[in-house]
Formats: structure tokens, sequence, C-alpha cells
């Protein structure tokens, strides 16, 4: 059996001492107030709203689910009080583990945590596409096979971009444990670090590569919404706190069918999306057409329409997918973890 990538072994320990993923940053509420959906249910009487931390702003167009349901006030009508905060891939598993957060998007970077323990279960998938791999213009390496040798700037060590290259590299004869070499940066600073010559190549979530491509002409080796190795796929899951799961599953079924409202309001509305996304700072950039196109372009609708079948399906998928990289053993039956791993909230009476 392949051992994990030590960096990866380093992730679940620290456990122990979450376009999950984007740069630290301090934790504070989203900016705005939500308000009132005219297509949401009625806002709950009588009872007070339960209070809840959802870790979401990083900056990435993929956290827009989280970013709608707050701003069109879909937790709200659900009794939750929201507040969106900062934090790391790490501080997410940690705060599922212990029960702090409800629920957390993230990608399959969840799936080597959940086999060593983590108490998670996925309970849908959001969308697909939302990160690329990018070149600098004139760069020599035209292929994956290419990146063999090479630094490669991530946002954090053990992140989805990390994860999705992984997987790319291992399905092009790269080890991504020890052929490459990886270096975390902050998201805006990757361009600046291939500037400085520090990294020969970078993944990162939209709209970060998207824009160093059309502003800075970067060459894309890989864009997940179109690779065959990603295509109609989900690239971000909504994952439960086991724990939360246990001692309070009506507030799981109530951000999960916050999120399902968020979902199909955005595959409706993708302009006035990116227009609320834009205005409140939440992705940083202040050209709302070219973020209505990133969200158009992440099939909501296919997600929110067949949410479960469709989430557990490509779960096993990059289950079979994170196998070939080392990072799940590769004697481990991918059906049966994902049986495990996979929750159906609708069973929530």
């Amino acid at each position: 059996m392949k051992k994990f990538p030590l960096i990866l072994a380093i992730s679940v320990t620290l456990l122990l001492s979450a376009c999950a993923k984007p740069p630290a940053q301090t934790s504070t509420p989203a900016a705005g107030t939500p308000a009132a959906s005219a297509t949401a249910t009625p806002e709950p009487s009588g009872d007070a709203l339960e209070k809840l931390d959802i870790q979401a702003l990083g900056g990435g167009a993929c956290g827009a689910p989280s970013y709608i349901a707050y701003e069109k006030g879909f937790f709200k009508d659900h009794g939750l009080d929201v507040t969106l905060v900062s934090g790391t891939f790490e501080t997410n598993k940690a705060g599922l583990a212990n029960g702090n957060y409800t629920i957390a998007n993230g990608d399959f970077q969840f799936f080597p945590s959940a086999n060593e323990g983590l108490d998670i279960k996925i309970i849908g998938g959001l969308h697909e596409g939302c990160i690329k791999l990018v070149v600098p213009p004139g760069s020599p390496i035209k292929t994956i096979a290419d990146l063999a040798g090479k630094n490669i700037g991530v946002d954090e060590m053990g992140g989805t971009p990390m994860a999705v290259t992984s997987v790319l590299l291992a399905n092009n004869g790269i080890d991504p444990s020890s052929g490459v070499t990886w270096v975390p940066y902050p998201l805006d600073q990757l361009t600046v670090a291939v500037d400085k010559g520090e990294i020969d190549a970078y993944a990162a979530w939209d709209p970060y590569a998207t824009i160093a491509e059309q502003k800075d002409n970067y060459t894309v080796l890989s864009d997940i919404a179109t690779d065959p190795l990603f295509a109609d796929r989900s690239c971000c899951f909504l994952y439960a706190s086991g724990k939360q799961l246990k001692d309070n599953p009506q507030r799981v079924k109530k951000v999960y069918d916050a999120y399902l409202d968020a979902q199909k309001w955005i595959s409706e509305n993708p302009d006035e999306a990116a227009q609320i996304l834009s205005d409140k700072k939440y992705v940083p950039t202040e050209d709302v057409s070219f973020l209505a196109e990133l969200l158009k372009s992440y099939n909501y609708d296919a997600h929110h329409s067949d949410n479960a079948s469709k989430a557990k399906e490509d779960a096993v998928y990059f289950t079979n997918e994170l196998k070939k990289t080392g990072y799940l053993p590769n004697d481990l039956d991918s059906t049966a973890f994902i049986d495990n791993l996979f929750f159906d909230v609708n069973t929530i009476q």
C-alpha cells in the first residue's frame, strides 16, 4: 500500500492537536445585511434564530452559494442566524470535527482525512468548475507532463487546488509527493511569485487564475470545467459535521435546504448574483459580466436538481482518482468508502 505524502500526514496530525481552502484571514462577519427573498418561504416567527458560523470568506467565486444564501436571506428563511467567517482548510476540518461548524464547502481534499477518521459526511454537491492550472506567457511548460521537477504554487498545502493538480500529475505519470515541489502563497501573491521566479506554475480558484489568463496572457494547462478528468463532476461538495448530525440533525437539514435555495437562485439569476458578489466585495473583481460568465459555467442547476445521487457518483469517481495519487490506499473499496461517507439529509424528519 502506498503511503500518504508527508504533507497530508501532517495535515491529519494538525487536526488532532474546512472555485475549503482560501488563504487565512482574521475571522470577521461578512459585509452587508441579508435581504428578504421574494421567492423564499416566510421567515420563522416566535422562535429565535439559531446562531452559527460558516467558514466562507476567502475570495473565491466558488463561495457564491454561501454568499447568496446570506445576502438573499435564505439562511434566515430557514431559521438560521449565520455569520460568515474566514479560515483555512485546517480550521475548517477542526471546526467540523469538534462541531463548531455545522457544514463546510469543500472538495475531495477532505477524503484522506475522512479515511483517517475525521467525523464528517458528504451531504450534497454544489457546482462544477472553478479551478485552473496555469503557466505564464512564454513558459517552456506546454503540458502537464512538463511539470515534472517544477515548483507549483498553491494557496495552501492540502487544499483543493493542490488536490486537483495532484490528480492531473498522477494521470500523467508524475508522483505528486516527490515529482514536484509544492510552494504555498496567498492567492493574490501567486502571480508575483511567478514574476520572482519562485514558482513555475500555479493552481488557483476563480477568479484568480482566470484573471491571469485573460489579463496577463497566462496559458491554461487545465481547466476543471472542461478537462476530461473533471468535466461535468462536482468540484465542490457540501460536508456536514458528524457531531452536528448526531446532536442537531435538524440544523444540518436547515443549512442544506438554504444552500439548495441558493443554488437554484444562482442558476436562475447569475447576473444579479455576480453583481452582489462584486458589490459586497466577496470576490475581488469589479467586472460583473466576467464574474457572471464564471457562475454560469458552474452548472448549478444540475447539482440542485439531482443533488444527492450526482454527489455520490462524483465522490466515488474522485476516490478512485485519489487512489492514483497515493493520497488514499490502493486497496480502499471506493464504493464502500463513499457509502459510509455519504449521508442523505432528506431522511431527517
